[in-house]
């Protein structure tokens, strides 16, 4: 048996948890719900459960205006751009941190965890923070980043 590379199977759970974020954040467009509202939350009879006036912002930037949907769709849209490489970026040493990948879904985690669409999103998105750190802590380096790296020109 061989040993888990941890930055590549990160990478691949990123991929999916990137993908269900957009998608999430599509249909969050236009099924807006407030994920935590059952949290001192009135439940009506016509219309279900009714955030309480201390969610006023949270409703406010999700359910009026869905700009934490459109901020996942960005932030989704850029770890796929991160993940399944641009070739512009590939040059960069922004594609070869890892730190700056857990940092990027810890970001999403915070992002989709406070709409209903986005609870799935942010669960794996956590998970492949935590495979990301796990990679960090053993060491591991990206082969095919090191092949990308900035070649010293001519001055």
């Amino acid at each position: 048996m061989g040993n888990l590379v941890w930055h590549t199977y990160a990478r691949f759970v990123s991929i999916t948890a990137s993908v269900y974020a957009v998608w999430a954040g599509f249909w969050g467009l236009f099924y807006r719900k407030y994920f935590f509202d059952f949290v001192g939350g009135t439940l009506r009879d016509p219309g279900g459960m009714q955030a309480p006036n201390s969610a006023a912002p949270f409703v406010a930037i999700i359910v009026k205006i869905p700009l934490v949907q459109i901020v996942a769709m960005i932030l989704g849209f850029i770890m796929l751009a991160m993940e399944h490489p641009l070739p512009i970026i590939k040059e960069y040493a922004i594609y070869r941190s890892l730190v700056i990948r857990i940092v990027l879904l810890l970001f999403q985690v915070f992002v989709n965890i406070l709409y209903y669409q986005g609870t799935n999103a942010a669960i794996w998105s956590f998970i492949a923070a935590i495979c990301y750190w796990r990679a960090v802590a053993r060491g591991e380096i990206m082969e095919q980043a090191k092949e990308n790296r900035g070649k010293g020109g001519d001055a």
